[in-house]
């Protein structure tokens, strides 16, 4: 069943965090930080909707790299139900897709908390204060291939955002799978 994003509560600090990568790295919230920008994503890898759009993510990620926005995947899905989410599907599924990002694992599941992920994929959009200011959807394509000039919101508000400016207010929710959360 698809879950929707909540609208965006504006000027929202990022919460800190400490995961390990898929590169055999740990990362913290504050070395990823980007000088105009931090873009945190919630995904998974058996997601179809993740599935749909992972390509033009990596494409949109590696354009904002060159703005100053830095960004950063993590999966948080209990992997003991959904197996294609392990640790090891999460390094095979970074590699194939050419990640230029570190992908993390939130295995306690306490970074999808303190952020209330809701779907994957599911977008935080920081400014360079860490402030949220887009939480809304890649493109309008769902789960769809993108159609020619399809407008790409995420890249767009970034790209804003980096610029020293905000993104609109005008901001349509992510849909995708739900987060997988374990039992208790």
């Amino acid at each position: 069943m698809a879950e929707e994003t909540p609208v965006c509560d504006f000027g929202w600090k990022a919460p800190s965090f400490t995961l390990p990568g898929t590169d055999g790295k740990t990362y913290s919230l504050e070395e990823l930080r980007g000088p105009n920008g931090t873009l945190v994503m919630f995904i998974c890898n058996h997601c179809p909707y993740v599935k749909a759009v992972i390509d033009r993510i990596v494409r949109d990620v590696d354009e904002l790299k060159a703005l100053g926005v830095s960004a950063v995947a993590i999966c948080s899905n209990n992997s003991v139900q959904y197996p294609e989410d392990s640790f090891d599907n999460m390094k095979r599924f970074a590699k194939e897709h050419r990640f230029t990002f570190p992908y993390l694992l939130d295995e306690s599941q306490d970074v999808a908390r303190a952020y209330d992920a809701v779907c994957t994929p599911d977008f935080f959009g920081f400014d360079r204060r860490q402030r949220l200011a887009y939480r809304g959807r890649l493109d309008a394509s769902g789960r769809q291939a993108a159609a020619p000039g399809m407008k790409r919101e995420l890249f767009d508000a970034m790209k804003a955002v980096a610029a020293g400016g905000s993104a609109s207010a005008d901001q349509v929710p992510s849909v995708g799978c739900s987060i997988k959360w374990k039992a208790g």
